[in-house]
């Protein structure tokens, strides 16, 4: 396992995204940024323990939501101490994602870098014990928290066939599908991200 002082994570500089146009909150515009923030020409790899302090790159990080579109819920947990990002232990969060990390660029991968990661943190932190479909539907922006200023997500939707989805990590609890409405009345409880989509995604449920 490599240390975390050593890990080296995906980002691109915070001056791209403000020239492609900074907001604050929510963007369903990813036609918009994700070509160019991608761009091999933009993207490179740096020390995590550097980034994390330095508000001029952005980590990209994708952040899953898992939805049983048939009673309109959601997989919710609360993140646990041995969870990676220690500013959001004990806070409750709709969203499975992290860091990529140099170790995801593969030469002779199939998948591009940021799906890699992707595909290895649903790996590590659920198992999947039903199909789904994808889409990326957003980006999030929080430039009001410490952990929001130096990071950028990527706003992926997996609507599973079934409801079946159990944590893989023990730092994953209390990991349920719940209503929307319920979270919805329930989300200063969350991180600031799931509030986010929370409020962006589904105000119009209930």
């Amino acid at each position: 396992m490599v240390e975390v002082q050593t890990e080296e994570v995906l980002v691109v500089p915070t001056q791209l995204f403000h020239r492609l146009g900074h907001f604050q909150g929510f963007s369903a515009e990813v036609e918009k940024y994700l070509d160019e923030l991608f761009s091999p020409e933009h993207v490179s790899y740096r020390p995590r323990q550097e980034v994390e302090e330095d508000p001029s790159f952005k980590q990209l990080i994708p952040y899953c939501i898992l939805r049983y579109a048939k009673d309109d819920s959601l997989f919710a947990y609360t993140r646990g101490r041995g969870q990676g990002e220690g500013r959001l232990h004990a806070k409750r969060s709709i969203g499975i994602g992290g860091h990529i990390c140099s170790q995801d660029a593969q030469p002779d991968g199939d998948l591009h870098p940021y799906d890699e990661g992707m595909r290895r943190e649903l790996e590590e932190e659920v198992i999947l014990e039903t199909t789904f479909q994808q889409r990326c539907v957003g980006l999030i922006n929080d430039d009001e928290t410490e952990v929001g200023r130096v990071h950028l997500g990527v706003v992926h939707l997996l609507d599973v066939q079934r409801p079946q989805v159990r944590p893989r990590e023990a730092d994953i609890v209390a990991a349920e599908f719940q209503p929307v409405q319920k979270l919805q009345e329930e989300q200063d409880q969350f991180e600031t991200w799931s509030q986010i989509c929370l409020q962006a995604l589904f105000a119009a449920a209930g």
